[in-house]
């Protein structure tokens, strides 16, 4: 269960003088509120103490209750100095540390509202405050089933509008079930190995939904109802304006995967978008909580399978957190080494594509493939594999860095890269026709990139320097010598520029850490394959190569999660895609997309 241990009501005080009614209970991991006071207590929240940034929207399902749980940050003015974070942590006991034990960082606003309905689980929608709620909530609707009075576009997300069930409530029982948890006895128990689709009357390998016909059903007048423009004050009689619907994806190249991006245009100009995704979803967070916590480490790869190195440190820290362990110092040094790697690694393949979707020449994609051949040799060196690493354990790393290593590492970070970056600053920044097309193009303002919950080099290039290595120092990275990049413009070019400044900033901490790399242990003792972590929760978040990865997990004492959730960055990111492209043509659309820098197994998870 929970960690409800009630702190005094002086604690809820200030909240309730504000907002009357609204803190109903004050517990060590959040403030439960009352569902009909939410939307006051967070504006309050948002206008007069700061917490201008929600991060991360989920749920869990208590025996008792559906519980949404709410992350809020204040990133406007980001505490990045070690003495105030020491005294915000001293004065509060409601966050749940993101780095490692004992390590100061600015405080995070935890809400949680409980409905003991589970009938008809209701709660207002946050997207007036914070647009960043609302694929947010989309998908905590879609996986659990909970409405959210309110939002614009209520419809599920991840799963096809047909599909039959919540599939992340206790109770839901998937096409050949077979235990709640891992490692299951056998592999198709008698009785539980009946397709879904044989429960369905119409038998036609699809799940409809309760008390639809198909044999009756037609094609609405109108697809799309929001960015065609309807006119629902005329009782939908017609359409404001000429619109049409032009389809990207899922199936093409610009839209990196299988990512659907819905347009609806007059003439050449966007005046309407909607992302479709989840042709790639694979229920990850389910597969979390069938799993033990061990057995988490390779799934987290295969999220942002361009940065499986980050994956696992952000996922590990949540574990160590709960379980309270200390990692070795060369073992945090290595990590280091490893997420910045991938940062490189990553944004080398963002800014060569995004030249490839503007539909120039291929060589800065090859010149980035190339140089990340040779930091998978590394990876490969190290974890005996290239893409999937699993390589961070609780506790470390797996295996040390075997011999020539480091000065492998070395030659690359002193003298390869930076003759790269010279070599894609030749190629890129200067060119006009990049230029042109990128520069204000897809704005985002600083308030509107913190509204909309953008995270990374989405935030930073529109003015906001608001990095987690900096502002709530993780791991060892307190120890180095860095810059946070940002752009004022908020356009692509911008987004652009911050990953390229980003790269050099990487190199200067990967000399630090290769210089600094301390002799010693690579785990705290021996290696643990099967644990029970002790009851609680945790919130465990790295600054990945395209935002804050976060991995919220709540333990019940058991060898597996009882709730595992990821705070995918790409996810969130695509919340504003169609805010950056209202106003722009067809063609830019395109160029919007990819400087959004998007992996689909992060995204659909």
């Amino acid at each position: 269960m929970t960690d409800t241990t009630t702190q005094t009501a002086a604690t809820a005080l200030p909240f309730n003088e504000a907002v009357p009614g609204a803190v109903t209970e004050v517990a060590k991991n959040g403030l439960v509120v009352a569902a009909d006071r939410l939307l006051d207590l967070t504006t309050y929240l948002r206008d007069q103490q700061g917490y201008d940034y929600l991060s991360m929207v989920t749920s869990v399902d208590w025996p008792q209750y559906f519980e949404v749980v709410y992350y809020l940050y204040q990133v406007g003015s980001p505490v990045h100095d070690a003495e105030t974070r020491r005294r915000q942590a001293a004065e509060t006991d409601l966050a749940v540390s993101p780095g490692r034990p004992g390590a100061p960082s600015p405080a995070p606003m935890v809400l949680r509202v409980r409905l003991p309905d589970k009938a008809n689980p209701v709660v207002p929608a946050l997207t007036s405050i914070w647009p960043g709620a609302d694929l947010q909530e989309r998908e905590v609707y879609d996986m659990m089933g909970i409405r959210f009075a309110g939002h614009p576009n209520l419809r599920r997300i991840l799963l096809w509008d047909g599909f039959e069930g919540w599939p992340l409530r206790k109770d839901y029982r998937e096409t050949y079930y077979e235990e709640d948890a891992k490692p299951f006895k056998s592999r198709h128990p008698d009785g539980q190995h009946a397709w879904a689709e044989d429960h369905v009357p119409w038998k036609d390998n699809v799940t409809y939904p309760v008390g639809w016909d198909p044999d009756l059903f037609t094609q609405p007048e109108v697809q799309y109802r929001r960015i065609m423009g309807v006119d629902e004050g005329s009782n939908g009689s017609g359409l404001r304006t000429e619109r049409v619907l032009v389809n990207f994806g899922p199936q093409h190249p610009s839209t990196h995967g299988v990512f659907r991006m819905v347009l609806a245009i007059e003439g050449e100009n966007v005046v309407g978008l909607e992302p479709e995704i989840g042709y790639l979803h694979r229920c990850h967070e389910k597969i979390g909580e069938r799993n033990t916590y061990i057995m988490n480490i390779p799934f987290t790869d295969r999220l942002d399978y361009i940065a499986s190195m980050s994956n696992n440190f952000g996922y590990v820290l949540a574990v160590e957190q709960l379980m309270g362990l200390q990692v070795p110092e060369r073992a945090d040094y290595i990590r280091v080494i490893m997420a910045e790697l991938t940062r490189v690694i990553s944004h080398f393949i963002a800014v060569g594509f995004l030249f490839n979707d503007l539909g120039a020449y291929f060589t800065p994609a090859l010149y980035g493939l190339r140089e990340r051949e040779l930091i998978l040799d590394l990876f490969e060196a190290a974890s005996g594999s290239r893409m999937m690493c699993n390589y961070m354990r609780f506790g470390g790393v797996a295996y040390d860095l075997p011999a020539g290593w480091v000065e492998r590492a070395k030659d690359l970070v002193w003298n390869r890269l930076p003759r790269m970056m010279e070599n894609f600053e030749k190629l890129m920044a200067g060119n006009e026709i990049f230029l042109t097309r990128c520069q204000g193009v897809g704005v985002l303002t600083a308030a509107e990139a913190t509204a909309y919950s953008m995270a990374g080099p989405m935030l930073r290039a529109s003015g906001v320097p608001f990095d987690l290595r900096k502002a709530a120092p993780y791991s060892v990275y307190d120890r180095f010598d860095f810059d946070v990049c940002s752009r004022p413009e908020g356009d692509v070019w911008a987004r652009f520029r911050v990953r390229m400044d980003e790269v050099y900033q990487s190199i200067r901490i990967l000399k630090q850490a290769l210089e600094g790399l301390p002799e010693g242990p690579i785990l705290p003792g021996k290696k643990q394959y099967q644990f029970r972590a002790p009851a609680g929760e945790a919130y465990g978040r790295v600054e990945g190569p395209k935002g804050e990865l976060g991995f919220y997990i709540v333990s019940d004492g058991k060898a597996n999660p009882y709730r595992y959730h990821v705070r995918a960055p790409t996810f969130i990111n695509l919340t504003s895609l169609e805010k950056m492209c209202i106003g722009h043509k067809v063609a830019d659309a395109v160029v919007i997309l990819g400087a959004v820098d998007i992996v689909l197994g992060e995204v659909d998870r």
